[in-house]
C-alpha cells in the first residue's frame, strides 16, 4: 500500500496537476536545500517526502494571483 494515499492527497489538493507541481517543486527545494519540514519521514525519496508533507498539511497548496500577466499570455 503506498503511503500516503492519493485519496488522502486528493483531499488537500484540488487536482492531481496541482499536487505533482508542488510535490515536485517541494523535491527539488529538498534536495538542492536539505530543508526537512517533518520530524521524520516514511518515505526515502525526495518526492515521497513531499507528499508526506502535503498529507500531514505542513505543505499546501496557495492561490494563484488571477491579477498576475505574464508575458506568454499578452
Amino acid at each position: 500500500m503506498l503511503y500516503p494515499s492519493v485519496d488522502s492527497l486528493k483531499k488537500k489538493v484540488d487536482s492531481k496537476y496541482s499536487l505533482v507541481s508542488i510535490a515536485s517543486k517541494r523535491a527539488r527545494q529538498m534536495q538542492e536545500e536539505k530543508s526537512m519540514r517533518l520530524p521524520k519521514y516514511v518515505s526515502d525519496k525526495y518526492v515521497g517526502k513531499a507528499l508526506e508533507e502535503v498529507a500531514t498539511g505542513v505543505l499546501i497548496n496557495e492561490a494563484a494571483d488571477q491579477n498576475v500577466v505574464y508575458e506568454d499570455e499578452v
